[in-house]
């Protein structure tokens, strides 16, 4: 591809993220929760697992320990039990005890809504506290996920690979408004069709846009066989996703221990 001027560049970008929206105009975050508390320790399970084994995992942890009071007294090894599914449990137990004691302790029980306040938070980097700034306070911020980075790399947004120059380079093509919904888009798209062994590229509608057309299955009926989620008709993450994912044919993902 020919070098591009950085307007060139913004046009390109912001029209993707244009025809993202017109696709996915339902994406949403995929972690279930109710409040800030549930949200920023799902984000931290979140780690090294999928958004729906955690979602699968939550319900009986919040029905145990509804609020950070609860959790910070709570017994390590009940919750150990409880998260094991997640991966990694006796590391997230720590963080979500942790955060809790420290939210009790510095903040009154009440989940911060600043940047600097919840990177200080056990388990709390800038990916969780931007997930629970843009979807709990609906503050503008960027989600530089696996996904996220994957893809604005595959489009030569910028060629940068550690989170927070990823989180600078793509924040400069958007207006701040922009960014809590783009990161939506991306992740979104990263997880039904922009796939990181197998793109689906004869079934994505931004694949003229997209530098990296070819990378991935280009015949329209084998790339269509690699959707994901209500794309392909499969349940979705969350087992209680918003009413416009329902409406668009979005299924909820069944619970732990269902068939």
């Amino acid at each position: 591809m020919k070098s591009e001027s950085h307007t060139a560049l913004v046009r390109r970008a912001r029209r993707i993220n244009r025809e993202l929206a017109e696709i996915y105009p339902y994406a949403h975050p995929e972690l279930d929760f109710e409040n800030p508390f549930q949200l920023v320790v799902a984000t931290v399970l979140s780690a090294q697992t999928t958004d729906l084994r955690v979602n699968q995992t939550t319900p009986a942890l919040f029905t145990k320990y509804p609020t950070p009071e609860d959790l910070a007294v709570a017994n390590p090894e009940a919750v150990e039990e409880i998260l094991r599914p997640t991966g990694f449990f006796r590391a997230k137990t720590k963080s979500v005890i942790g955060l809790s004691k420290a939210l009790v302790a510095d903040f009154g029980g009440e989940v911060p809504g600043r940047l600097e306040d919840l990177v200080k938070l056990p388990g709390v980097g800038r990916k969780t506290a931007f997930v629970v700034l843009g979807n709990a306070f609906g503050r503008p911020g960027i989600t530089v996920d696996t996904h996220f980075q994957r893809l604005v790399r595959r489009w030569k947004w910028t060629e940068a690979t550690e989170p927070d120059k990823i989180e600078a380079a793509v924040g400069a093509l958007f207006p701040k408004s922009d960014w809590t919904m783009l990161s939506h888009h991306v992740i979104f798209h990263g997880r039904r069709i922009c796939h990181a062994r197998k793109p689906a590229c004869g079934a994505c509608p931004i694949a003229p846009l997209c530098p990296a057309y070819g990378e991935g299955e280009t015949d329209p009926e084998k790339a269509k066989k690699l959707l994901k989620y209500e794309k392909g008709g499969y349940p979705g993450q969350r087992l209680n996703p918003p009413q416009a994912y329902l409406d668009a044919g979005g299924k909820p993902a069944p619970p732990l221990g269902s068939a």
